[in-house]
């Protein structure tokens, strides 16, 4: 038709299909607090007053030591408290009460920009400047927040996101510290102060509410889309300004391998190299384990547990060819896991100078197979 103008979109949706999802190498999620704050957008509500900038500024200090969050293992590095809402004074009288050794990495600013104003800029600058940026705490949310008098679910959603953004760009946890409703509910969700497109957006939640146990506790609810359900239930000491931890809902051991990976360790560590199908494989270690389990399973474990298998210098790929799936797992004791890359990962079938593949025949795996892994990082000799 003349003096119509057909645009056409010819932007191609990027898929993946579930098998090759699955035996990717995808790193797992970072966390600033072990099992508790991880990498991403995280909100701590709380009642004013209740003690929320106690809590985020001793985990600011801590984070930056390199200590524990009561018994959560931290991830040791700068942190940046924006706190908004006091001055230089009042930070410096809280430090005194709850520390006497402050580190140099640990950052306070009592002003920034907004998000509609240059918050995103300063924040990516600040990285910049320390690139082992763990943690930025923001307090409150409120004070960064457009504004225009828009309240509505699109406008909260919208402005989580474009923080989340900034967190996945920079790898960091972004904290905020928000407020909660004077009315109260039963779904401790429903209290965060604005629409649901605020707890819809982020990662992480927190919410600091007074125990219903104890006059002069509180507890702390954690949800989130990468940790586990758990109350925590917190005492305020007047002494020294610090919520201590008095129970867990959910006991926190160290993270250990399940029997069967274990066992598939000690399987390999004798094998050395196994190469074959994965029924084959799953046959070879019910043998050496007296047990019963499927391929399948045993698979999907292995994906499960890769990288402390890996810490543990057992490595394998995955394939397909002529209608079987096919595994080459590999104990190499002597390997450097650090020069493992993850987007430069190459399949079991990649083609390398020491020998010739053919797509359609199963690999023939050797020590050196792991060169498929090592390709532009020659960690290993044999890889010339």
């Amino acid at each position: 038709m003349e003096g119509v103008v057909i645009v056409h979109n010819n932007k191609k949706l990027t898929a993946i299909d579930g098998e090759t999802l699955m035996d990717m190498r995808i790193k797992p999620i970072s966390f600033c607090i072990d099992s508790l704050l991880p990498q991403g957008v995280s909100l701590l509500c709380g009642a004013p007053k209740i003690g929320k900038s106690w809590l985020v500024l001793d985990w600011c200090v801590r984070i930056a030591k390199g200590e524990e969050v009561w018994n959560f293992k931290t991830m040791k590095g700068t942190t940046l408290y924006l706190c908004l809402e006091d001055n230089l004074s009042r930070i410096q009288q809280r430090l005194n009460e709850i520390t006497d050794e402050v580190p140099n990495n640990v950052f306070f600013a009592t002003s920034s920009c907004s998000l509609s104003d240059g918050l995103a800029e300063q924040i990516e600058s600040f990285v910049a400047e320390h690139k082992d940026t763990v943690l930025v705490v923001i307090d409150t949310f409120q004070m960064i927040r457009s504004k225009n008098k828009d309240t509505t679910y699109a406008n909260d959603y919208q402005e989580i996101e474009e923080l989340k953004r900034l967190a996945d760009k920079l790898k960091i946890s972004l904290l905020l510290v928000h407020h909660l409703r004077k009315q109260g509910d039963n779904d401790p969700l429903n209290k965060i102060s604005g629409t649901t497109g605020i707890s819809g957006a982020v990662d992480t939640t927190f919410i600091l509410d007074k125990s219903k146990r104890s006059q002069n506790n509180a507890t702390m609810i954690c949800t989130g889309r990468d940790i586990e359900y758990r109350e925590l239930e917190l005492n305020f000491s007047k002494d020294n300004h610090m919520w201590n931890l008095v129970s867990d809902s959910v006991e926190s051991p160290e993270i250990l391998l399940p029997e069967e990976m274990n066992s598939l360790i000690e399987f390999m560590k004798q094998k050395i190299v196994f190469k074959g199908t994965n029924s084959e494989f799953a046959e070879e270690f019910n043998s050496f384990c007296c047990k019963e389990i499927s391929a399948k399973a045993l698979k999907q474990m292995m994906n499960k547990w890769r990288y402390e298998l890996e810490s543990n210098d057992i490595y394998f790929s995955s394939y397909r060819s002529n209608g079987k799936r096919f595994v080459n797992v590999h104990y190499l004791p002597d390997s450097d896991s650090s020069a493992l890359n993850d987007g430069n990962i190459i399949g079991a079938k990649t083609c390398v100078s020491f020998g010739t593949c053919d797509p359609d025949e199963p690999y023939q795996p050797t020590r050196v197979d792991l060169c498929d892994y090592f390709a532009e990082y020659e960690k290993i000799p044999d890889c010339k």
